[in-house]
């Protein structure tokens, strides 16, 4: 388990534009999965891999279990400090998929066909967990359950709710939310929220009432 962060101290854990919660908001677009649940769950890891395969619930279990404190970050500007986590480490499934040298992506598939995508280097990083506890109690379905990524580096949309594929690919492949007008890097230290050339068009959005905002 990685050193929690001094919970006493939040002045510079809270990037410029956020605002501290205590709560933890409920955001995304669609409809909460509800018939997902852990014996119906299974994840395809596929793509660029030299062993595709597809694991249930019982087999992520099986798998190193990794506890995670981390602070967590909306694109809708509230952040949550100190957030418990338990899952397992991307790099285990990275290491178990053994991805292509060619391979520059993961594209996270989610229930109800949404998905998004990160760079491989950026989910290597440390803390990038397919989590399927939360503060200590398995993962409820309107955050996620019964597992999501956690990539607390970038806004939370990035950490994809009921999570259902993890695809390795060699170009990049924009997702729901990207092609919609959100940032592709979406890095909360620098503030990087929406694609700069797509702000009309998100204020069109807004105003037809199209979409939610995602947590």
């Amino acid at each position: 388990m990685r050193e929690e962060p001094d919970l006493g101290r939040p002045r510079g854990r809270v990037p410029p534009g956020q605002v501290l919660t205590e709560g933890f908001p409920v955001l995304h677009a669609g409809t909460v999965p509800r018939d997902l649940r852990p014996g119906n769950w299974s994840l395809r890891i596929h793509g660029a891999v030299a062993r595709p395969q597809e694991l249930r619930f019982t087999d992520l279990l099986t798998l190193s279990r990794t506890d995670e404190v981390a602070d967590i970050h909306c694109v809708t500007s509230w952040s949550k400090l100190g957030t418990r986590w338990a899952g397992v480490a991307f790099s285990e499934i990275d290491q178990r998929a053994k991805p292509a040298p060619e391979v520059g992506f993961v594209v996270t598939e989610c229930e109800q066909g949404f998905t998004t995508s990160l760079p491989l280097a950026t989910l290597r990083e440390p803390g990038v967990l397919l989590a399927f506890e939360y503060d200590g109690k398995p993962l409820p379905a309107e955050h996620g359950g019964p597992v999501r990524m956690l990539v607390p580096q970038r806004y939370f949309y990035k950490s994809a709710k009921w999570l259902r594929g993890l695809r390795f690919v060699k170009e990049d492949e924009p997702g729901f939310w990207e092609v919609r007008g959100y940032s592709n890097i979406a890095d909360p230290w620098q503030g990087l929220r929406y694609d700069v050339d797509d702000v009309r068009l998100i204020h069109r959005m807004r105003k037809q009432n199209l979409f939610q905002p995602l947590g």
